[in-house]
């Protein structure tokens, strides 16, 4: 059972619950984008990343990744560790789209060489600005060791998730994830993993905007996002 609200983000909120180590994250179908700039809803949105979320979490944690994870409790909850969120959005690149292509002049959907990691500070009243390794160390964001083993921990999620998703039939563009620390200081991998937080592209369809399956599809009011996030859903759940 869920106790008092401990915190209410763009979309999800986070409650006690009668074991101080345990939390409950309810996901909401309310959706933002342009550091909510741009409201809306997606129908069942919450129900769909939760199960998206929950069994992405679960594979991950086959191949060795160490997520917040604990249960799923109800179509739209789940039981998650209660950990320290470090004020880092940690985005994994492997094909150029969104704000890289408008700061770098890259080709949207030129594939890159390699992953790129890029660390962006948490705090919306900033615009959640792009930093270094050198901000991170000024803001004690992170210690050194951590910054460290943010970037291993990212690049190996990437590698097991690009993995995943193409036997979705899905190309893993991009994707963010945030990291929090437990009481016994281990970096775990929390938040959420989902259409919300990814950009994924239908490997079958080759135009550049019907091909898209995640929240772009909300910013770029391309219509159709329910559906998007339905198909994703249908596919997680059945690999």
């Amino acid at each position: 059972m869920s106790g008092n609200k401990l915190y209410e983000g763009k979309a999800k909120i986070l409650f006690t619950t009668d074991d101080p180590h345990i939390l409950l994250s309810r996901y909401k179908d309310d959706a933002t984008a342009f550091n909510a700039l741009k409201k809306g809803t997606i129908t069942n949105k919450g129900e769909m990343n939760c199960a998206i979320a929950s069994h992405i979490f679960q594979y991950l944690e086959t191949q060795g990744i160490a997520t917040h994870f604990i249960q799923q409790v109800s179509p739209n909850e789940m039981q998650v560790a209660a950990v320290k969120i470090l004020p880092i959005e940690v985005v994994v690149r492997n094909i150029a789209a969104g704000s890289i292509c408008k700061r770098l002049g890259l080709q949207q959907g030129q594939a890159l060489k390699i992953p790129l990691v890029e660390f962006f500070y948490k705090n919306d009243d900033l615009g959640d600005p792009l930093i270094t390794d050198a901000h991170v160390a000024m803001l004690d964001l992170a210690t050194p060791e951590q910054v460290v083993q943010l970037k291993e921990l990212a690049l190996n999620i990437n590698q097991h998730l690009q993995t995943f998703f193409d036997r979705c039939n899905l190309i893993l563009v991009d994707f963010k994830v945030e990291i929090g620390v437990d009481r016994k200081g281990q970096l775990l991998l929390a938040d959420e993993i989902s259409p919300d937080t990814c950009r994924l592209w239908d490997k079958a369809i080759a135009d550049p905007t019907e091909r898209i399956m995640d929240k772009d599809r909300f910013r770029q009011d391309l219509g159709n996002v329910a559906e998007a996030y339905q198909e994703v859903m249908k596919r997680v759940l059945s690999s």
